[in-house]
C-alpha cells in the first residue's frame, strides 16, 4: 500500500504528555481566509450554479467579502479582542489593500495563501510550484516587513513535492494536512522537516455552510458543541481547536448573528484556554516535537 512517507502513525492517547504555555490544555486560533480572484477567468467557489464567464453573479458573491463581509467580520473579532491569523492571498494586496492594512493594524499573523484562489498548486509541475511559492514568500515580505512563517495552500491542494518546497523556501510549518488535532512534525527531503498546524475541516465553514448548507444556527451550535468537548477531553492530551472562517460566507448577518454566539463562548472561556495565532502553536510545537 502507499504511504506517504512523512510522518508514522502515532495513538494520541499514547504519547508524552507536554502542555501549552502556561499549563494550557487546549490552543485556539481563528483562521480568516482573505482571497481576491480574477474577473473572468480562473477558479471560483460558486454560490450558485456557475454560468459562462463573465459569470457576474458568482464574482460578485466572492468580492462582496472584500468590501463588505471581512469589515463586519473584524467587528465580530474586535468586539470579543480576539486574535487572529490572516490566511492571505497576496492579491489583496493589489485588489483592496485596506482589507490587509485592518489585519495588519491588528498585529495578526499572516500566513501565505498563494496568489489567488482562482489557482491551486495541484495544478502545477515542480518549477511553477517553486516560482509561485517563492514570489508569495517574497511578497507579503515586502508588505508585512517580516516573510511569512506558515503555509496553506489555495483550495488546501498539494502537489507531492509540496512540503518538500516550502521547508527549502524558508517555511516553518504547513496547515495543509488535517490528520491530527495535536501539532506533528512533517518530514521532508534532505532531512528536513516541517511542524504541521492542525486546519480541522469540521470547523471550517466552506464544508458546513456553503457544501452541506447547515443552517448558521445548527452550524454554530456544532461549533460549541465541537468546542466544550475539545475542551473536556483536553485533560487527558494537549489539542487545538481552530474557527476557519470565510469572510463572503460568515460576514453575511444572518450567519454573523450565529457567529457572534461562537465568539462569545470562546471569549468567556479565555483563562482556561491559550488564544493564540497558528505560528504561536508552531513556535511552541517545534519545542516539543
Amino acid at each position: 500500500m502507499r504511504d506517504h512517507g512523512r510522518y508514522p502513525y502515532s495513538a494520541i492517547a499514547r504519547r508524552p504528555a507536554w502542555d501549552w504555555p502556561g499549563g494550557r490544555r487546549l490552543a485556539v486560533f481563528i483562521a480568516v481566509n482573505l482571497e481576491a480572484f480574477p474577473f473572468a477567468e480562473g477558479m471560483g467557489i460558486p454560490l450558485v450554479n456557475p454560468l459562462p464567464e463573465p459569470d457576474v453573479q458568482n464574482y460578485g458573491f466572492r468580492d462582496w467579502g472584500n468590501r463588505v463581509g471581512v469589515w463586519n467580520l473584524l467587528d465580530a473579532l474586535d468586539e470579543f479582542a480576539l486574535p487572529a491569523a490572516a490566511l492571505m492571498n497576496t492579491a489583496i494586496y493589489d485588489l483592496c489593500p485596506p482589507v490587509a492594512e485592518a489585519f495588519r493594524a491588528r498585529g495578526d499573523e499572516v500566513v501565505g495563501h498563494g496568489r489567488t484562489n482562482a489557482e491551486r498548486q495541484s495544478d502545477m509541475d515542480e518549477a511553477t510550484e517553486r516560482a509561485m511559492i517563492a514570489t508569495c514568500r517574497a511578497r507579503i515580505a515586502v508588505e508585512e516587513g517580516a516573510a511569512p512563517r506558515g503555509w496553506m495552500g489555495p483550495w488546501v491542494a498539494e502537489t507531492h513535492v509540496t512540503p518538500d518546497l516550502l521547508a527549502e523556501a524558508g517555511f516553518d510549518y504547513v496547515m495543509d494536512w488535517t490528520h491530527d488535532d495535536q501539532p506533528t512534525r512533517l518530514a521532508t527531503r534532505g532531512g528536513g522537516s516541517l511542524v504541521t498546524v492542525p486546519y480541522s475541516k469540521p470547523t471550517n465553514d466552506i464544508p458546513v455552510l456553503h457544501a452541506a448548507k447547515w443552517p448558521p444556527s445548527v452550524w454554530a451550535d456544532a461549533l460549541i458543541d465541537q468546542f466544550e468537548e475539545q475542551l473536556r477531553l483536553s485533560r487527558k492530551w494537549p489539542l487545538t481547536f481552530n474557527l476557519s472562517l470565510h469572510p463572503f460566507l460568515v460576514g453575511h448577518a444572518f450567519r454573523l448573528k450565529h457567529l457572534r454566539r461562537v465568539l462569545a463562548h470562546i471569549a468567556a472561556a479565555r483563562d482556561d484556554i491559550w488564544l493564540c495565532r497558528p505560528g504561536d502553536i508552531a513556535r511552541h510545537a517545534a519545542t516539543v516535537l
